[in-house]
């Protein structure tokens, strides 16, 4: 089938192409929309104006009909002008309403999509089932940069709800800044970002910036004295922790926990450091650790209070303030966390009790 440089009446060009995803090739589409546009028409009509060849307008006119997406034009109707070889007058087509003939389309489509949504869990908890009988099914080791650094960012990219990390000492396998850009790619997606750092992380002067606009962007963050490991799990499915290096004849090597009771102990871990841990907040130089009773909320944070003590609920409030569900989540966890408040209710007596508003 060939296209030609269509007229200015065609239909939508290639890589415009909206009803692709209900199973309609870029020559349907044409038809269809150009149709749409003028109707009653004839397959010689819709050749002028989408640029196709007479038989092949003919052709996709008569699959569209078949597949009940249009219809011929009653007997009644209007008729064009008589067919060159037989004399007779050529059939006409209008659409069957959209919301009659797509449904159906759009139906099959999600079902389809379902289904393979079920057979992906499927598939995938039969692996971890099989799996959970060999250690290699619970841990994988990787050793080397590349290798170390791939896994990485692959936990961190593929995180839709939660990211715990451990910080301790400097960076070996994975840069900074690929670490601030992992950040910022999760933060935008709505993760919640929690992060404890051992104090000594804190130290360097180089990275006091880095971690006063982490904070700043939404990432909670804890201090303490020290840590046992460096570590970062994702959506509790999935952690990462560096081994000595010692161990893999100096190159960088960590292993990679799935869903076990060993992850399960990682998550207990990072919780219990995480209720010990001081909390920071931001100076105009940088950043500095403290009790949650001397800190202060934010701008955004007091207009996110506002509103929510005013009876707005959550989404109504990430719609107003143009902020995602998830960064609201997180600033109201901070003002619980600044607050001491285990409630919502509790929150709102001590935001009137400290003149937050």
């Amino acid at each position: 089938m060939r296209i030609r440089c269509a007229g200015p009446d065609a239909g939508p060009r290639e890589g415009s192409r909206m009803l692709e995803a209900l199973g309609l090739g870029p020559a349907e589409e044409a038809v269809y929309t150009a149709l749409m546009a003028r109707q009653p028409a004839s397959a010689q009509d819709l050749a002028r104006r989408t640029g196709l060849e007479y038989a092949d307008s003919a052709r996709v006119l008569a699959d569209l009909a078949a597949r009940g997406l249009a219809a011929v034009e009653p007997e009644g109707g209007v008729r064009g002008p008589a067919d060159g070889e037989t004399g007779n007058p050529p059939a006409r087509y209008r659409l069957t309403p959209p919301s009659v003939a797509l449904a159906p389309l759009l139906v099959e489509q999600r079902n389809a999509l379902h289904k393979a949504e079920a057979a992906f869990s499927i598939l995938a908890e039969q692996y971890r089932s099989t799996a959970a009988h060999t250690a290699g099914g619970v841990v994988e080791v990787v050793v080397g940069v590349e290798q170390v650094a791939h896994r990485f960012h692959q936990l961190q990219s593929g995180a839709q709800r939660e990211l715990l990390v451990f910080l301790v000492g400097a960076p070996i396998a994975v840069p900074r800044e690929d670490t601030d850009s992992s950040e910022s790619s999760a933060l935008e997606r709505g993760v919640d970002f929690r992060i404890v750092a051992d104090k000594g992380y804190l130290d360097g002067h180089d990275v006091v910036q880095d971690v006063r606009a982490a904070v700043m962007a939404g990432v909670a963050l804890r201090v303490v004295d020290s840590l046992p490991l460096k570590m970062v799990v994702a959506d509790r499915e999935r952690a990462m922790v560096p081994l000595d290096m010692s161990d893999s004849g100096g190159e960088p090597s960590a292993i990679v926990v799935h869903r076990s009771g060993l992850l399960a102990a990682l998550v207990r871990l990072f919780e219990k450091e995480w209720d010990q841990a001081r909390p920071m907040y931001t100076t105009a130089s940088g950043v500095r650790e403290g009790t949650a009773a001397d800190q202060q909320p934010t701008g955004e944070e007091r207009e996110v209070l506002a509103l929510l003590l005013a009876g707005v609920s959550d989404r109504r409030v990430a719609s107003q303030l143009g902020l995602s569900i998830r960064t609201v989540e997180r600033r109201i966890r901070r003002l619980m966390d600044l607050a001491g408040a285990e409630s919502r209710l509790q929150l709102g007596w001590h935001a009137a009790r400290a003149g937050w508003l």
